[in-house]
């Protein structure tokens, strides 16, 4: 999708299709008040009518309005403008991106960038539309045999602008609203591609081509030979079931000042999870291809930000293995030693994603990192406690947390933070060893996030269980969401805005 800017009257606009928006009152906005005199009031003939009343998410396509240089015009209501908000408008750009794509409309116009949002500018806004625009007529058909039928669809939208100032603000946030959705669809492939193909070799390579995509990206990877002589048993206790070597993946982009501080993300990538030894229940296990989406989130988030080319040094760092039974594999009792010295009985195998993970936190040390944020769908847990609209936010720094939270916010990427008192940290006590890796039934994501807290002790550091959030798991409409993509990307630009 080709995205760009328009000036001058709309009505005389020759687009395929003009989007413009109408309250509940009655009222339209200024384009579709620019389109009604033109039109010698045709849209508030409509209106009259009843066939649509202005109610948020509303949709109305007329086609050959009189004296109009667009073939269609997509009405869109808006709600009671002293209601809107930001989760209203997102629903709305949503409602007409839908509508879009049921048209055969190459060329559009979109106006609803004129919607007014308290404490949300145009370019928030241009942002948002060109989100939903891209969620829409995103499709992931790699695997179907028999291609789907290709049907006309839009190919470009232009935004109109009502002066120089708002056409530079809207094709700045073009710029950055593309780069994001290139991420986010960058992550929404890697999570749909099935495990037997997605193995942690294949997000090698991956990480290698961008590598030599980008210019300011170096790739490094680890194998499991290196691994082991780090002491990584933690890692090694997940990956050596398995017949698909285990890879430490570690991406650079020195975007910022030389030796600044970088941010690092550290991915969860266990590209199918089984369970191990302790076996999952079949009913649900083909979901498990989705249990390397915080990795995707990392490769999604690398990918925005190279696009943008963002002033500050980020690392991307993937843990990645897959989690199998067989004769190699951990068993329930098993006591390992992590890269840090500390040792893990291992009472449940498909707790497995906090242990390659420990093992990263450990290994990043070396890079005196700004700031560390860990991405997993870690807990089963965590879905009970929030469900799919947030993701669950752990920090040992509160500055840290509010940026985070801060920038969830802003994208509507949402997170709610949840404790990490030292009090849970008891359920963790083992007989035998520094700790276990599960504590018990009660508090299953809190416990999960004191464990990898105690592998983070040495650097700001923030976990995100995205369990709820990082896909919907069953039937045709399943998929990955590309969460938490648009909160790493904006929290990111925070960091390089304060540079």
């Amino acid at each position: 999708m080709k995205y760009g800017t328009r000036m001058g009257s709309v009505a005389k606009a020759k687009t395929q299709c003009a989007i413009v928006g109408v309250y509940e009152t009655g009222d339209l906005t200024p384009s579709a008040q620019n389109l009604d005199e033109a039109s010698s009031g045709y849209l508030k003939k409509v209106l009259k009518r009843g066939d649509i009343a202005g109610k948020a998410n509303q949709v109305q396509i007329l086609h050959d309005v009189p004296n109009i240089g667009a073939t269609r015009v997509m009405l869109v209501g808006l709600g009671k403008a002293k209601s809107m908000d930001a989760t209203r408008f997102a629903g709305i750009a949503k409602a007409a991106s839908n509508n879009l794509k049921t048209l055969a409309a190459k060329q559009v116009l979109c106006c609803l960038t004129e919607v007014d949002i308290e404490d949300h500018n145009i370019a928030w806004r241009t942002e948002k539309l060109i989100e939903a625009l891209s969620a829409t007529f995103y499709s992931f058909t790699n695997f179907k045999g028999k291609k789907p039928q290709k049907r006309s669809t839009t190919e470009s939208v232009d935004f109109a602008a009502s002066s120089r100032s708002t056409k530079r603000q809207i094709e700045s946030s073009i710029h950055n609203a593309s780069a994001l959705s290139k991420g986010i669809a960058e992550a929404k492939d890697l999570g749909n591609t099935p495990g037997n193909v997605c193995t942690p070799t294949f997000l090698a390579k991956r990480a290698r081509q961008l590598a030599r995509q980008y210019r300011t990206l170096s790739t490094t990877v680890i194998d499991e030979k290196e691994i082991e002589k780090l002491g990584m048993g933690a890692f090694m206790s997940v990956s050596r079931g398995s017949v698909q070597p285990g890879k430490l993946i570690i991406m650079r982009h020195n975007g910022g000042k030389p030796g600044t501080k970088p941010h690092i993300l550290v991915g969860k990538g266990i590209t199918f999870d089984t369970g191990g030894i302790s076996l999952k229940p079949g009913a649900g296990m083909h979901e498990m291809i989705y249990d390397m989406c915080g990795a995707a989130s990392v490769f999604g988030t690398m990918v925005a930000i190279l696009e943008q080319k963002l002033p500050l040094n980020v690392i991307g760092v993937v843990a990645a293995a897959e989690n199998m039974p067989s004769g190699k594999a951990s068993r329930p009792g098993d006591i390992v030693k992590t890269m840090s010295g500390q040792t893990v009985e291992i009472l449940n195998t498909d707790a497995e994603g906090r242990l390659v993970l420990c093992d990263a936190l450990t290994y990043i040390e070396k890079y005196k990192p700004e700031t560390v944020i860990d991405i997993a769908t870690l807990t089963g847990a965590c879905i009970v406690a929030l469900g799919s609209h947030a993701s669950a936010l752990y920090a040992n720094d509160d500055n840290l947390a509010g940026n985070i939270t801060s920038a969830g916010e802003s994208t509507l990427d949402r997170v709610w933070r949840m404790p990490l008192w030292e009090d849970y940290q008891a359920q963790l006590n083992s007989a035998f060893a520094d700790m276990a890796n599960i504590g018990g039934r009660e508090a299953g994501s809190i416990t999960a996030a004191c464990f990898l807290a105690r592998f983070a002790k040495k650097f700001r550091w923030a976990h995100l269980d995205v369990a709820g959030t990082a896909f919907k798991g069953s039937g045709p409409a399943k998929g990955s969401t590309g969460r938490p993509v648009p909160l790493l990307f904006k929290y990111l630009n925070d960091r390089a805005n304060e540079a």
